[in-house]
């Protein structure tokens, strides 16, 4: 039973959830006493999958696929599974798979389980623990399909150095036109700044704030912590700020290992889509907001008095440690 698994790129780079579902891989693969692979597609620096324990790569260098397609994805990926025989494949939980993961599954007659934040606790029977109801509880889940396919939560796992010997194979995909039926026409990305998928701290604002005149503080703090911002819903419903930074259930979820609310009073929507983060902290000036109960750490105060004596108190601790 060998282990397959998706690494995502943008640009020919690997993301950083890469890392981590390659390192997950190879956990799987050493428990299955087999090796681990990798499909990637238009990536440049394939080979430094042998980091993270991945001893071939199957790189696809396609230019029809240098745009995200769920479905033309999906069956580059069912079809490196049938030349590779595998029979357990990894994937992250991005947007983008978590959309192309049902595609596949059905193709390959597949078990799918998402949101597994551990090695599987068993093989016989193959056994996976994962989050439920919104991250507040766990289940040990059960496949039983021949072929097994893992959602792995970001930043739950995490990126271990396994250093192995890697190749790097071409790969040609046989994909037909009308999968591409479905096209994108125009992408907007945030340029020079940390992504919410990727950061490992966000500094998230709320209605709190008062105005988008004074989001310059969130930024600020964000600048001088090397973090992605984000805001509640609200906020973006306002016009304050763009959707694209909406976190919570119904926006992008969260799994950093930091994660700074100001000025959010924690609508159980929200808490929910932020409540992977390792470590939350909240500033608010109402005692009775209910971020405080979800918060790892709290400061009861007005954030326009707060936030700016922490940037200043961080600036002098980054000149220290320079």
């Amino acid at each position: 039973m060998s282990v397959l698994v998706y690494t995502e790129s943008e640009n020919g780079k690997f993301k950083k959830n890469a890392q981590e579902v390659a390192s997950y891989a190879y956990e799987v693969a050493q428990q299955l006493g087999t090796h681990a692979t990798a499909i990637s597609i238009n990536a440049t620096n394939a080979e430094s999958l042998g980091n993270n324990g991945i001893s071939k790569v199957l790189n696809i260098t396609d230019d029809n696929l240098k745009t995200f397609n769920a479905k033309a994805f999906a069956i580059a990926i069912a079809q490196a599974a049938e030349k590779e025989g595998a029979k357990v494949i990894i994937l992250s939980s991005s947007a983008d798979t978590k959309f192309l993961a049902p595609i596949l599954t059905a193709k390959l007659q597949a078990s799918y389980v998402p949101n597994v934040v551990s090695a599987p606790t068993s093989t016989a029977p193959f056994t996976v623990k994962r989050t439920v109801f919104s991250n507040k509880g766990f289940a040990e889940t059960q496949l039983s399909a021949d072929i097994k396919i893992i959602g792995v939560s970001n930043n739950a796992f995490g990126s271990h150095e396994n250093k192995t010997e890697s190749s790097v194979e071409s790969f040609e995909a046989n994909i037909p036109e009308n999968s591409f039926s479905t096209k994108s026409v125009e992408i907007d990305k945030v340029v020079g700044k940390a992504t919410i998928a990727d950061a490992d701290i966000v500094v998230s604002g709320g209605r709190g704030l008062k105005g988008p005149e004074n989001w310059g503080m969130i930024e600020e703090l964000a600048d001088v912590l090397g973090a992605a911002t984000a805001c509640s819903k609200p906020v973006s419903d306002l016009g304050w700020r763009p959707h694209g930074e909406h976190v919570g259930q119904t926006g992008k979820p969260v799994a950093s290992n930091l994660y700074i609310a100001i000025g959010i009073s924690g609508a159980i929507q929200h808490l929910a889509g932020v409540s992977a983060s390792k470590v939350k902290v909240v500033i608010n000036s109402d005692p009775e907001a209910p971020f405080f109960k979800a918060a790892d750490y709290g400061i009861v105060g007005d954030a326009f008095e707060v936030v700016p004596q922490l940037i200043e108190k961080l600036k002098e601790f980054k000149a220290q440690t320079a």
